[in-house]
């Protein structure tokens, strides 16, 4: 198994490989929508998640929408800084290192982010467990991250 990586070490190695690129400016109509989809998909997921049994085969796709959910509305936080990465590896180590305020858990995100690359890339099925496993700390890091936003949103 490999060694887990730092979140020091993973926010190091996306600065040293240029993954955090600058963009020129703050596009708030673009942050609005992307906060417009993540609702959406949201809405999707539950909906999708209300239809099934616990031995249903569909666990993936409520994962990967929650999980999809949760990268976009990250995305939209760190354009405020006039930030984009182009993985979700470095998304997420700049999120913990730059919102240490937010005290969001690193390995949590490194357990979510390999969980949905086996699903993705490597047919590595979630299960009703797998979901219930990060439901409640997706819920309350969605909440914290949106509330961000729209405070954000507020002062502009």
């Amino acid at each position: 198994m490999p060694k887990q990586i730092t979140l020091d070490e993973a926010y190091e190695q996306c600065n040293s490989s240029g993954y955090l690129k600058d963009q020129d400016e703050i596009d708030i109509a673009k942050i609005k929508t992307m906060i417009e989809l993540v609702d959406a998909t949201l809405e999707t997921a539950d909906s999708v998640k209300k239809g099934l049994d616990q031995k249903s085969n569909k666990w993936s796709i409520v994962y990967s929408l929650y999980y999809d959910a949760l990268h976009k509305l990250i995305e939209a936080l760190i354009l405020f800084d006039n930030k984009k990465t182009s993985n979700h590896w470095c998304l997420f180590a700049y999120l913990c290192k730059k919102y240490a305020k937010l005290e969001l858990d690193w390995d949590f995100f490194e357990k979510v982010r390999t969980k949905r690359n086996g699903i993705q890339y490597y047919g590595s099925p979630a299960t009703y467990s797998d979901f219930k496993e990060v439901e409640l700390q997706i819920k309350l890091y969605f909440k914290s991250i949106k509330d961000t936003i729209l405070d954000k949103l507020k002062n502009i």
